[in-house]
């Protein structure tokens, strides 16, 4: 996670009771949803809420669980027009207190759950909020009906290129193309 995020709620885990669930609902405001839109390169954000709860796992460590929904508007990639899509993911974290470790220079596999992380004094649910947003927006947002047809660049003055042109054997069909009108 970033050291400086956007938007910041942190839980101290010593002041979570150790036997029951902790239940959190965090819902930024209007000028909070602006500056993590600003960080995220969205045109706009709303409706943002975060919750679930923390809940212990033995005695020392935690599994946070909670449901991260919002409506984004991101610009599309081909028109820029502004492409308005609703997120809801489930989010399952475990923190542990204890993670193997590792020797420097030793091959390491990497576990197959993605989720684990280590246990620190604190857990920054607004970063961890913001982190879970930006993992889930679209990649690569299209306007409904938007489509790139064939682009073709060039320096001025120099003739462009196309896309078959481009292509490595693009210059052997020429040559064959005028080998084959000789012949007949």
């Amino acid at each position: 996670m970033q050291t400086n995020p956007v938007w910041s709620h942190v839980i101290r885990i010593a002041d979570l009771p150790g036997r029951k669930p902790t239940g959190f609902d965090l819902a930024p405001g209007a000028s909070a949803n602006a500056a993590i839109a600003a960080e995220l390169g969205l045109i706009g954000l709303k409706k943002l809420r975060f919750a679930g709860d923390l809940r212990p796992m033995g005695k020392h460590d935690w599994r946070l669980v909670a449901r991260l929904g919002a409506t984004i508007s991101q610009p599309c990639i081909v028109t820029l027009a502004p492409v308005t899509t609703r997120i809801d993911e489930d989010i399952d974290r475990t923190y542990v207190a204890e993670l193997p470790e590792f020797n420097a220079g030793s091959e390491v596999e990497m576990p197959e759950d993605d989720s684990v992380e280590p246990l620190t004094a604190a857990i920054d649910l607004g970063a961890l909020m913001v982190e879970a947003l930006a993992l889930a927006l679209p990649l690569y947002p299209r306007a409904e009906g938007a489509h790139l047809s064939q682009a073709v660049f060039a320096e001025p003055g120099a003739e462009p290129m196309t896309d078959d042109e481009a292509k490595p054997f693009a210059g052997l069909k020429g040559l064959r193309d005028k080998l084959g009108k000789g012949s007949d």
